[in-house]
């Protein structure tokens, strides 16, 4: 082998190992680089969940204010049902009290029956 030959493949060996080591080196990079990406989109989608549950909690925290909101109603319902039954019974019994008194929440309907046949008919 010639000596310029042997010196230009001594030359080209220190620049192929550092040209692979800048590979390598930015080989890693990369990857660093996507797995710092894949957490980023980790992240954010973990914060839209988070905000999404908070959402929920808001929602149900209103509800919440409602039942208690209805639930603070019940006795004053109570009260005038009350007021209301034993007003009812005082006039019944002052009316007849020969007369049975209905069970709550009897009451005769009149069903027009020939008027209901009567549209039937026209709209058929």
């Amino acid at each position: 082998m010639r000596a310029s030959m042997a010196a230009s493949r001594q030359s080209q060996a220190p620049g192929a190992i550092a040209s692979a080591a800048a590979t390598a080196k930015l080989l890693e990079k990369k990857k660093e680089y996507e797995a710092v990406a894949a957490l980023e989109r980790a992240s954010a989608q973990f914060l839209r969940r988070i905000e999404d549950l908070g959402e929920d909690f808001d929602v149900i925290a209103d509800a919440g204010v409602v039942h208690g909101q209805v639930l603070e109603q019940w006795p004053n319902m109570f009260r005038i049902l009350s007021l209301f039954l034993s007003q009812r019974q005082q006039h019944q019994g002052e009316e007849d009290e020969n007369v049975p008194v209905p069970a709550t929440g009897e009451r005769l309907v009149r069903v027009p029956i020939e008027e209901l046949r009567q549209a039937e008919s026209k709209t058929a």
